[in-house]
């Protein structure tokens, strides 16, 4: 179930770097913010297994400003066996983008709810309780995330914030093509890329409402056994986010 209820982040950075898959060797970065870089950066700041995050819409807040860097990378992927870097290391060209400033529109999607499990206990209560905050905005108020968001690559780390009411996206046309909008994982957790086309960003503003945003809704990931030693990190960050929204 899609909740109704639209929350609003602006993230910023100096630099930001979403790769287009359809480049080899050099990167390129898309000139916006990818829907599952959007969603990246929402799961930084607040993750639970009860909901995914459902990206309506991406706002380009700032021009559009490209640059050129040389970066250090590997030739390799990581495996069992450690890589000896001065063997495998290569410098590479980026075109990147630069300051860059964007305000991201989502809402819950929960295949299954219950009183326990209330979109509003995560991005808060409308009418006469609107004023309790729900766990999402009480982290960005604070500025809290449980791991750095960032803008395309690590080393790209994204501010995040409440958006003050006075932004306003680009009065321009950007025509992008074909665009990719996430990884989606089948019944068996096989990934797969999944691509929209005919993008474009209309007015400064990324519709994301698309076909493939439902797809992603049923996508699958394969979850830890109830007894390893990840099911019981995650257990105790819920009971800590629970007594969090108890106070």
């Amino acid at each position: 179930m899609l909740d109704d209820r639209i929350v609003r982040v602006k993230v910023k950075g100096d630099f930001a770097c979403f790769t287009r898959p359809d480049l080899k060797v050099e990167r390129m970065t898309y000139p916006c913010m990818t829907p599952s870089a959007a969603r990246g950066i929402l799961d930084s700041i607040l993750w639970k297994p009860e909901f995914q995050w459902y990206v309506r819409s991406i706002l380009v807040l700032n021009p559009l400003k490209f640059c050129t860097i040389k970066r250090n990378e590997i030739n390799t992927k990581q495996g069992r066996s450690p890589i000896i870097i001065e063997e495998k290391r290569a410098q590479r060209n980026s075109v990147v983008l630069r300051n860059i400033s964007y305000i991201i529109e989502a809402s819950i999607y929960q295949k299954q709810t219950s009183d326990k499990n209330k979109p509003e206990k995560y991005i808060g209560r409308k009418g006469i309780d609107a004023d309790n905050d729900g766990m999402f905005i009480r982290r960005v108020k604070k500025g809290q995330c449980w791991r750095r968001p960032y803008l395309g690559v690590r080393e790209f780390s994204a501010e995040f914030m409440e958006p003050d009411g006075t932004e306003k996206p680009i009065q321009e046309a950007i025509p992008i093509g074909s665009m990719l909008f996430d990884i989606f994982y089948n019944a068996n957790g096989k990934p797969e890329p999944l691509f929209f086309h005919d993008v474009a960003v209309l007015n400064g503003i990324l519709n994301c409402e698309v076909a493939e945003n439902h797809k992603m809704m049923q996508s699958s990931h394969i979850q830890p056994p109830i007894d390893s030693e990840t099911s019981a990190v995650l257990y105790d960050f819920n009971q800590l986010e629970e007594r969090e929204a108890e106070i």
